[in-house]
């Protein structure tokens, strides 16, 4: 692997992320990217997935996780892979890599996933596989669990059960078997690593009835303590358009389940498309629409207080199971081989969201949009636009200094392969900026916003004539923004 590729963009890269952009500002350098050493902690994950299965090379793209600045790697650590004959566990393979991902500072995210042909009814190995039925085979399942969190509880605190038991048409996983399966296999990890963080239900496609019985199973046997949180993963062409999706679970939650938090477990884009390669495959996707796509969920969700999983680092070989071909939603190209080619746009994109959103940066709450923001209490935060056309608008204060940062695409349409850049004027209440910038998320572009392009009014701030396109873009304090100037 050519490890020289992660200091550099390539030509290719930069002409596609800026086709057809007229930012008529002035540049003046660009986003910093900082490594997983520089971040203490952020709302970000990054999908290592099937490495149980072999369809991706973890020593492959090791050297690329720190410098994502991200921390927290989700990965299955796979029963059938590691019990190959009964009652013997070879954890080499697991151990190489959880070792080498905790000596970089990095913290792995255990999947007890899947099942295990030895065993009759023992479930499935793949994606959509039913869960252990037969009694043998739980037994031996939860042996498994005790052994893999005895093995790593120093190094492992955060956990998942059973992925996404409703995939697809599967109607052997019902809730109540989910539920009580991810009940006695938390208590099992409990038992042993009474600190441990668990996610339950890693849900697939939406189902509201399916989440509502699973939550009910658990509040109704009291053991919704024993998790941290429960996950999700919604595949939909707009990144935008699972929105009520969240409310809805929110409200699933604040009934049954108050506590828990909840986590967008796995999502993500193609970088090509139009050939059904996976979930949402079938659109004509680019390096471009992915890249707006990935970033645009990660500022959504960030923006409706959900952490948020990236699927996934690199381009996967499925050689088994539903698919059976190159998933191409990485934020690196592989090939059938596995092998490391380059990185995609969107990983130089995460960068750039991961270095500005980490825990230094706290939501201001819901930024309501209003025709008249004079009278805004002073905890109050409204904005206008000179637009009728639907935008995606959330701020965050730092904790320390209190400017802001403000997010904003367009974000009523699939993400497209140009750029169309429309003007917009803003307007914000209670906002605080000393000198303000412009940022582009896809390119880490850094603006000067001219003296005549914003003004204060008291503590409203408007900025005229904002490029806005459906990729994020920021309007952002310059303290918050670390950047390499442009004349360097």
């Amino acid at each position: 692997m050519n490890n020289g590729v992660l200091a550099q963009k390539t030509d290719a890269i930069i002409h596609q992320a800026k086709t057809a952009f007229k930012i008529d500002l002035p540049l003046i350098g660009f986003v910093q990217p900082r490594s997983t050493k520089e971040i203490e902690s952020s709302n970000w994950i990054i999908g290592c997935e099937t490495l149980d299965r072999d369809y991706a090379d973890y020593d492959q793209y090791k050297e690329t996780i720190v410098p994502l600045g991200i921390k927290l790697l989700r990965m299955q650590a796979g029963w059938a892979k590691t019990e190959k004959v009964k009652g013997q566990y070879d954890f080499a393979w697991l151990d190489h890599i959880v070792d080498d991902a905790v000596s970089r500072g990095l913290k792995p995210w255990l999947q007890t996933s899947y099942g295990n042909a030895l065993y009759p009814g023992g479930g499935g190995v793949n994606l959509g596989a039913g869960m252990p039925t037969s009694k043998v085979a739980f037994h031996a399942y939860l042996n498994w669990v005790a052994a893999l969190v005895t093995r790593y509880k120093d190094k492992v605190t955060d956990w998942e059960i059973w992925n996404e038991p409703n995939f697809g048409d599967n109607t052997e996983n019902t809730p109540e078997i989910t539920a009580d399966f991810n009940i006695r296999t938390a208590e099992v990890i409990k038992r042993i690593q009474p600190n441990a963080k668990i996610s339950g239900l890693a849900m697939g496609h939406h189902d509201y009835k399916f989440i509502e019985t699973f939550l009910k199973c658990i509040a109704k046997k009291h053991k919704v303590k024993l998790f941290d949180n429960i996950t999700y993963h919604d595949y939909v062409y707009n990144p935008d358009a699972n929105n009520q999706v969240i409310f809805e679970m929110r409200l699933l939650l604040d009934k049954y389940a108050p506590d828990l938090k909840l986590r967008q477990g796995e999502n993500g884009a193609p970088s090509f498309g139009g050939n059904g390669r996976g979930a949402i495959g079938d659109y004509d996707w680019s390096e471009l629409s992915q890249a707006k796509w990935v970033t645009r969920r990660m500022l959504g969700n960030l923006g409706h207080d959900v952490e948020c999983s990236i699927f996934t680092i690199i381009d996967l070989a499925y050689s088994s199971g539903p698919i059976k071909r190159l998933n191409v939603k990485g934020l690196i190209q592989s090939d059938s081989s596995k092998q490391f080619i380059r990185t995609k746009l969107a990983y130089h994109s995460v960068q750039h969201v991961t270095s500005i959103f980490d825990n230094q940066l706290e939501r201001l709450g819901d930024i309501v949009h209003t025709f008249n923001i004079e009278g805004a209490a002073a905890n109050e935060h409204r904005y206008t636009k000179s637009t009728d056309r639907s935008t995606a608008v959330y701020g965050y204060r730092n904790k320390l200094t209190g400017k802001q940062v403000y997010t904003i695409w367009v974000d009523d349409y699939i993400p497209l392969n140009t750029n169309e850049i429309r003007s917009f004027t803003f307007s914000f209440s209670n906002a605080d900026f000393d000198t303000p910038v412009y940022v582009d998320i896809i390119t880490g572009g850094v603006y000067q916003i001219p003296a005549d392009r914003w003004s204060k009014k008291g503590n409203t701030y408007t900025f005229k004539n904002m490029p806005v396109y459906d990729g994020p873009v920021l309007i952002a304090d310059q303290s918050i923004i670390k950047f390499l100037s442009n004349k360097n």
